[in-house]
């Protein structure tokens, strides 16, 4: 099986780029790159930002797109917010991430992530033919720039996920694994999700949390190895999927307990690569 590679989830702004120096000072050679305001980010702030990782000898291993709006990361109001399923932001949203895909083709990366959000169950839903239409509509564009996009788990459970990828049908279609949030939105257990996604993940998140125990509320992010992702199953399953990827440190707080976390997660994750 091959070697896996670490990284950690960091930020690209518009006001003053992407800052790379706390992945050489904890060795980490790869990240994931954000960033909210997609129509912010010129071609000379991403091939600054792709120039500053090759120097700190940091790969970009995928660009993560958000987008403007509101997004509620909630049951109540999430499922008419996030992403591309609420038709009222749908419009907007798309030519945001086809910019995304502009942005990772500038970056010199060959994917892209997003939440594309709550997918309806029903596949005769309005809000589920809408948004696979939109999803086409933004994997051709990044297709025409050697750009794969990808489904953040999270929202969808992963049957429907599933069916989305082969309902959209075009061969530039992915997966961002976060098993964290299978677990946070209550919509299954990472590892066995895995058996029915695994072959599309082309990216990991490595967070881990809890399933919800309130059905307003998210369940609770912890730090790796607190939580119920059982990382000495996922990674060998993964392995054995042929992912080759890497294994991008997500830890959603901030300050000094964040970087602690993220070094107690390279402590943990380490033997398993």
């Amino acid at each position: 099986m091959s070697t896996l590679k670490l990284g950690a989830f960091t930020f690209l702004h518009a006001e003053n780029g992407a800052d790379f120096s706390p992945l050489t000072v904890m060795g980490l050679p790869t990240c994931q790159l954000c960033n909210w305001q997609p129509m912010s980010i010129t071609r000379e702030m991403a091939e600054r930002a792709r120039d500053a990782a090759a120097a700190a000898g940091i790969e970009i291993t995928l660009y993560w797109c958000g987008y403007t709006g509101p997004a509620v990361w909630n049951y109540i109001d999430g499922p008419s917010t996030i992403g591309l399923v609420p038709e009222e932001y749908r419009a907007v949203r798309v030519e945001e991430l086809k910019r995304g895909a502009e942005i990772a083709a500038w970056l010199g990366v060959q994917d892209m992530a997003t939440h594309v959000g709550f997918l309806p169950l029903d596949a005769k839903d309005p809000n589920y033919i809408g948004t696979v239409d939109a999803v086409r509509a933004i994997a051709e564009y990044a297709g025409e720039r050697g750009v794969t996009f990808n489904f953040e788990t999270g929202q969808e459970t992963p049957m429907v996920l599933l069916r989305c990828i082969q309902d959209v049908g075009l061969p530039n279609l992915g997966i961002n694994l976060d098993p964290a949030n299978l677990l946070l939105y209550g919509n299954g257990n990472p590892v066995d999700a895995l058996d029915i996604f695994g072959t599309y993940v082309r990216g990991v998140h490595a967070k881990d949390g809890e399933y919800p125990t309130d059905g307003h509320f998210l369940g609770e992010e912890k730090p790796l190895g607190e939580g119920r992702v059982n990382f000495p199953a996922l990674v060998p399953k993964l392995k054995s999927l042929g992912y080759t990827g890497a294994l991008t440190i997500e830890r959603e707080i901030s300050g000094p307990q964040q970087i602690a976390d993220i070094q107690r997660a390279i402590d943990l994750l380490t033997p398993l690569l």
